[in-house]
C-alpha cells in the first residue's frame, strides 16, 4: 500500500472515530510499527492529526473541512462563471470525464440540453442523475461502492472500470493550485479516481475557483505542467494570472 493510501485510510478512520490506536493501524494496514509512526508524524506535521500516547486523534482544525453539502453551497457565482469558461472546451461528439466535485456539478448543469452525441463518464451520482434524461447525452456511471457522504461511486471497482475507456477530455475539480505543489485535494478516495481519469484522457482541464490559487491540500492530484488548461473565474487577480502565465501555464479566467 502506498503512503498516500495509508494517509487516506488513517484520516478516514479518524473522521469517523475521532481517535485511533497505533496497534490497530499496524494490523489494519499490515505494516510495521515504524511505518505507522512515520505516517502519524507526517500527518501531524501537516496539521491534520495530533499524536497521543498509543495512537492519534483528529486535529480540530482538520475536522473543519466542509462536507460535500456545505461545499455545494459555497462560491456558487464563481463556479457558475468558471463553468461558462469550461463549456467552451466541449464540442459535440466528445467523450468527457467529470469527476465528483461541486464545481463539475455546475458544469454539468450547463451541459444539459446544449450538446449532441456527447458521452459523459462520471463517478458522481448527482451528475449522472442530472444528465441521464437528456437523449443527446450518453451517460456512463462508473460502477463501484456508493460513497453516500460524497454522493458518488468509489473504490477498487470504480478505479478498475475507468481503465476500460479512452476519453477525449477530463474535467477535474481540485481544492488547491500551487506552483510549488501542483494540483491538490484532501479526499483520498477522490484523488485515486482523479488520477485514473487523467491517465485515460487525451486532454485534462483543471477546474478551480480563484480562491484555490496559491493554496495546497494534503494530497497531490497532478503536476500543473501535465494539464492543458487551468480554468477559473474572472475574480482571479491579474497578479496571480501573470505569475502562473509566466510559468508557462494556460490560465482561463
Amino acid at each position: 500500500m502506498l503512503a498516500e493510501e495509508r494517509y487516506g485510510k488513517i484520516l478516514e478512520i479518524l473522521s469517523n472515530e475521532k481517535t485511533v490506536k497505533s496497534s490497530y493501524l499496524i494490523q489494519l494496514l499490515n505494516v510495521s510499527t515504524e511505518t505507522v509512526r512515520r505516517d502519524l508524524e507526517y500527518l501531524e506535521k501537516e496539521g491534520l492529526i495530533k499524536r497521543v500516547h498509543g495512537g492519534a486523534v483528529l486535529n480540530k482544525a482538520s475536522s473543519l473541512i466542509p462536507s460535500f453539502s456545505t461545499r455545494n453551497e459555497m462560491k456558487n457565482e464563481e463556479k457558475d462563471a468558471l463553468a461558462k469558461n469550461a463549456i467552451a472546451f466541449i464540442t459535440n461528439g466528445n467523450s468527457i470525464a467529470l469527476d465528483n466535485g461541486t464545481t463539475t456539478l455546475h458544469l454539468a448543469k450547463l451541459i444539459k440540453g446544449n450538446f449532441k452525441d456527447l458521452t459523459v463518464i462520471t463517478n458522481s451520482l448527482l451528475i449522472a442523475n442530472m444528465l441521464y434524461e437528456d437523449p443527446q447525452i450518453n451517460v456512463i456511471l462508473l460502477g463501484g461502492i456508493i460513497d453516500s457522504k460524497n454522493h458518488c461511486m468509489a473504490g477498487p471497482l470504480t478505479e478498475k472500470n475507468i481503465e476500460l475507456f479512452h476519453i477525449d477530455k477530463a474535467f477535474i475539480s481540485v481544492t488547491g493550485i500551487s506552483l510549488n505543489n501542483g494540483a491538490t485535494d484532501f479526499e483520498f478516495s477522490s484523488i485515486v479516481i482523479q488520477k485514473k481519469l487523467i491517465s485515460r484522457s487525451n486532454k485534462t482541464y483543471l477546474l478551480a475557483d480563484s480562491s484555490k490559487f496559491n493554496t495546497s491540500s494534503l494530497l497531490n492530484v497532478c503536476a500543473l505542467e501535465d494539464v492543458d488548461s487551468i480554468i477559473t473565474d474572472p475574480d482571479l487577480s491579474d497578479t496571480v494570472y501573470d505569475e502562473y502565465s509566466r510559468a508557462g501555464l494556460q490560465i482561463v479566467k
